[in-house]
């Protein structure tokens, strides 16, 4: 079993940034963030795996490429979100989530096996 917790949160104004911690328990496969607003559904936002040695592989969704840099500490089992140039449409609940093995889907989020428990983002306009 795998906790996650997040943190970096908070209100920031539109075009500012914010970056967002994910501390984990112990060593997973993939890490990927995804987002909650109200009245919609949870969405991808990002996610990175290890492949060995300094090679990651990461994907974004498209609301966030260019705008979003997901990162990785292994050896902090860590993952980072930093977020820049933000909208008022980025405000949502953020998890942070967990692939505990193999799988072939980085942005189905019936795939990731661990959550957090989220933390609030708002930009106001």
């Amino acid at each position: 079993q795998v906790q996650l917790v997040e943190s970096g949160g908070g209100l920031v104004q539109a075009g500012g940034s914010l970056r967002l911690s994910c501390a984990a328990s112990g060593r997973t496969y993939r890490s990927g963030w995804f987002r909650q607003a109200p009245g919609k559904e949870r969405e991808f936002v990002a996610a990175i795996r290890w492949s060995g040695s300094n090679t990651y592989y990461v994907d974004y969704a498209d609301s966030a490429r260019g705008r979003f840099t997901i990162s990785r500490d292994n050896a902090k089992n860590a993952v980072y979100l930093q977020m820049n140039s933000l909208k008022p449409e980025d405000t949502a609940v953020y998890y942070c989530a967990a692939q505990s093995a193999y799988s072939a889907s980085s942005n189905d989020p019936l795939q990731y096996n661990y959550w957090g428990q989220g933390t609030q983002v708002t930009v106001s306009s």
